[in-house]
């Protein structure tokens, strides 16, 4: 399996389906996260109205995947674990989010191998992530 080609320029971006093929992406984490009570404990984290999540992470997940720098021409600079800090997010909220996203991540029409390199990408700032959320409730921060 050859995910050398991935990674580089916008080909993750591309690989993806674009900005609509991110979107959708998003769209289904978010409903399978809103509807399957197996990710009951990572939908209670966020507002009731996610529309703006879902922006967010749309707009996110394009920059980082090589494609045009939406979240930042919105939002501003992000950084991924800072901004969930203030979180309770431990390995079981970060294996939820991984396994919700991966089964939608599943559902699109992506190539296989890509599939499993966003996989394999996604597990770094998750984990970044849960390392974080730890350091501030050790630190008090």
């Amino acid at each position: 399996m050859d995910t050398n080609k991935y990674g580089t320029g916008d080909t993750s971006f591309q690989a993806a389906g674009g900005e609509s093929g991110i979107r959708r992406l998003v769209d289904t984490f978010f409903e399978r996260m809103s509807s399957d009570e197996r990710f009951a404990t990572i939908h209670a984290l966020h507002p009731e109205d996610k529309a703006v999540l879902r922006d967010k992470l749309a707009r996110f997940l394009c920059g980082w995947l090589g494609g045009p720098k939406l979240y930042n021409e919105k939002y501003g600079a992000i950084g991924i674990p800072r901004v969930h800090a203030h979180l309770a997010i431990a390995t079981p909220e970060r294996d939820q989010w991984l396994t919700c996203m991966t089964e939608s991540v599943a559902e699109q029409p992506f190539a296989p191998e890509f599939k499993t390199y966003l996989m394999e990408q996604l597990f770094v700032p998750a984990e970044a992530v849960r390392r974080r959320c730890a350091k501030a409730k050790d630190t008090g921060e």
